[in-house]
């Protein structure tokens, strides 16, 4: 039994030895600058685009949305209708019609 503690004592000794551990020099920190293009751009289409310029450029950019895939009018209908319920756009309920007209009209499949 003497022995059983001794090792015991042994190993728990070794465990609580400081070991050697390799320091490593800090990272060195830079600055980066990005130039981003601009996000002002409206979507085209003067009136008929106010419905889409006034409610979804809160969110997204021109550009992003009309790099999107074109997609049927029903599409368009349920991707505004995510934006409201799932994400909670501030969309007036009269301005969707106009919204998915304008999109159905510029990315649709027709």
């Amino acid at each position: 039994m003497r022995h059983a503690i001794i090792a015991l004592g042994a190993s728990f000794a070794a465990l609580l030895t400081p070991t050697s551990a390799r320091v490593q020099p800090a990272p060195a920190i830079t600055s980066t600058t990005v130039e981003l293009p601009a996000g002002d751009a409206l979507f085209p289409g003067g009136s008929s685009a106010d419905a889409i310029n006034n409610n979804c450029l809160a969110c997204h950019s021109a550009d992003m949305v009309l790099n999107q895939p074109a997609l049927s009018k029903s599409a368009w209908e349920s991707e505004v209708g995510k934006m409201i319920k799932v994400y909670r756009a501030p969309i007036d309920e009269s301005d969707v019609p106009a919204i998915v007209d304008y999109l159905a009209s510029t990315k649709g499949t027709n």
